[in-house]
C-alpha cells in the first residue's frame, strides 16, 4: 500500500475517533468534502498547508499522524494481542489494567 493510502486511512481513523464527519473535518481545514474524501481514500495527497491544518484539527502531532508502520492486518493484530495476554496472564495487576482498557473501549 502506498503512502497516500496509508496516510488517508490514518486520517480517516483519527477523524472517526474524534467523532467528526468528513464534512466537519473538511470545513475545519478549509477544503471541499470531495477533496477530503480523496485524501482519505488515497487519491489526493495533502499540501504542506493542509497537512498543518489537519494536525491542528485532529489535535495530533506529525509523529503520530505519520506513525503508519504499525498498520497490520487484523488477524496479525489479534494474534499479537493474544500473545501479549498470554505473557501477562499470571500478573494480576497488569491483567486488571488490560481488562479495564478493553472494557473502556468496547462500546455496547
Amino acid at each position: 500500500m502506498g503512502i497516500k493510502k496509508e496516510l488517508g486511512q490514518k486520517i480517516k481513523r483519527m477523524r472517526i475517533n474524534r467523532g467528526l464527519t468528513q464534512e466537519q473535518l473538511a470545513e475545519m481545514i478549509d477544503v471541499s468534502q470531495r477533496t477530503m474524501s480523496g485524501i482519505e481514500i488515497g487519491e489526493n495527497f495533502v499540501t504542506a498547508e493542509t497537512l498543518d491544518k489537519l494536525i491542528k484539527a485532529l489535535n495530533t502531532t506529525p509523529q503520530d499522524l505519520f506513525a503508519i508502520n504499525h498498520l497490520k492486518p487484523s488477524n496479525e493484530l489479534v494474534d499479537e494481542i493474544k500473545n501479549n495476554v498470554d505473557i501477562i496472564a499470571h500478573n494480576n495487576v497488569k491483567l486488571e489494567i488490560l481488562y479495564n482498557i478493553v472494557k473502556a473501549i468496547v462500546v455496547e
